[in-house]
């Protein structure tokens, strides 16, 4: 019996040692050596402080920023901690309101009849940080105005972190949010800026 418990003890031991230690540690060293700041969570600082991730979006409502898509993580949208969607089918009554009601906020803050559907739809983890370019151009003329801009020098700057599809194929074009926020804030700050 002894022996067929020690070479059972010994494997647990080394393949242990081996996937729960000398692996994980050999994959995070070539990530820190290989491309450090995606290992390090896509930090983005201002002033030298972490102000969020490029991968994590936030809740932005002052009108000189651009705004994030609606969240349905956690009760205030954007909890890191609660990353859920809404679970709403198409045809529940409650999506159907919210939809609706946001749709009209949106045509009535931009004179545009045309709504993308990340305007007032949330994405499924809730923490999208990325919004589509139909949808940030709708905020072009708000924000121009608010920060005393030429809306063409607003769409410079969303240009500039305006992502295609991944491999020139997968997924969509997108804005990342937080990355055009602190852009506008760093070349056209406004006088009393809310931190993003």
């Amino acid at each position: 019996m002894l022996a067929q418990i020690r070479p059972a003890l010994v494997s647990v031991v080394f393949f242990t040692l081996l996937l729960g230690l000398a692996y994980p540690l050999a994959v995070t060293g070539i990530a820190q050596a290989a491309m450090p700041d995606q290992a390090n969570g896509s930090l983005l600082r201002r002033d030298g402080k972490v102000v969020g991730s490029a991968l994590i979006g936030q809740s932005f409502a002052a009108p000189q920023y651009l705004a994030s898509r609606p969240s349905a993580a956690g009760s205030d949208g954007y909890d890191a901690a609660a990353s859920t969607g809404s679970n709403l089918g198409p045809m529940n009554p409650d999506l159907i309101k919210r939809v609706g009601e946001g749709a009209a906020a949106v045509r009535a803050s931009t004179a545009q009849n045309v709504v993308p559907a990340d305007a007032v739809t949330t994405s499924g983890s809730g923490l999208d940080p990325h919004i589509s370019p139909a949808y940030a151009d709708l905020q072009v003329a708000r924000i121009a105005k608010v920060r005393g801009m030429e809306p063409a020098q607003v769409r410079a700057i969303i240009a500039t972190h305006t992502q295609g599809p991944d491999l020139g194929f997968l997924g969509q074009a997108r804005v990342n949010v937080l990355e055009t926020n602190l852009a506008l804030d760093a070349d056209f700050p406004v006088s009393h800026p809310s931190p993003p």
